[in-house]
């Protein structure tokens, strides 16, 4: 992943395009966040105190996860400016598995964009790694989150009770998985 994808884009759209980020985009994406905190900090823990050190610190454990080959995480951008982020949390290469997040800006909602960018990194996961396994985790009461991996043919294959920490209390999160030999590919 790290030696052959350093300068990776991947096409989604005309428009929009993933691709890995750096340290110059910390500014951006920092406004993003902070211009979506309320919408973001419902279904992310993170969100609620993201800061602009921090913004930075997480773009430089993206490269460092590149490097070891670990994760992707993408910039996903329309018309030249960010929009959100989506990506692959973790790689296990011996088990050929990875996990994918996302987040998108209010603003670009509704649109179909993410579930496109989803798409895209499920071909590349399958046709280009040739993973086994992609599994997508929502927490329940996100229905928009959830609606991309239903719309791509991910099954539902249970629910991690208290599995993530929101400040004092734990919510559980639904469990989507997809296997290479069930992908057929609608792009």
């Amino acid at each position: 992943m790290s030696k052959s994808e350093p300068g990776l884009r991947l096409r989604v759209s005309d428009a929009c395009l993933l691709r890995l980020l750096d340290e110059s985009d910390a500014d951006e994406l920092y406004r993003l966040v902070e211009a979506n905190r309320a919408h973001l900090s419902r279904w992310m823990p993170w969100a609620a105190g993201q800061t602009l050190e921090g913004t930075l610190d997480f773009i430089r454990l993206t490269d460092r996860q590149l490097a070891d080959n670990t994760a992707l995480q993408t910039a996903l951008v329309r018309d030249g400016g960010l929009i959100g982020m989506s990506g692959f949390h973790t790689v296990d290469w011996q088990h050929r598995a990875g996990t994918i997040g996302y987040w998108i800006g209010e603003a670009h909602q509704g649109e179909g964009t993410m579930t496109q960018a989803v798409r895209v990194l499920v071909d590349h996961a399958f046709g280009t790694w040739k993973l086994n396994r992609v599994e997508v985790r929502a927490a329940p009461e996100n229905l928009r989150s959830r609606a991309i991996p239903e719309r791509l043919g991910f099954r539902e294959e249970g629910r991690l009770r208290q599995a993530e920490r929101f400040g004092d209390r734990y919510v559980d999160s639904v469990v989507y998985g997809l296997l290479a030999s069930e992908w057929r590919s609608t792009a």
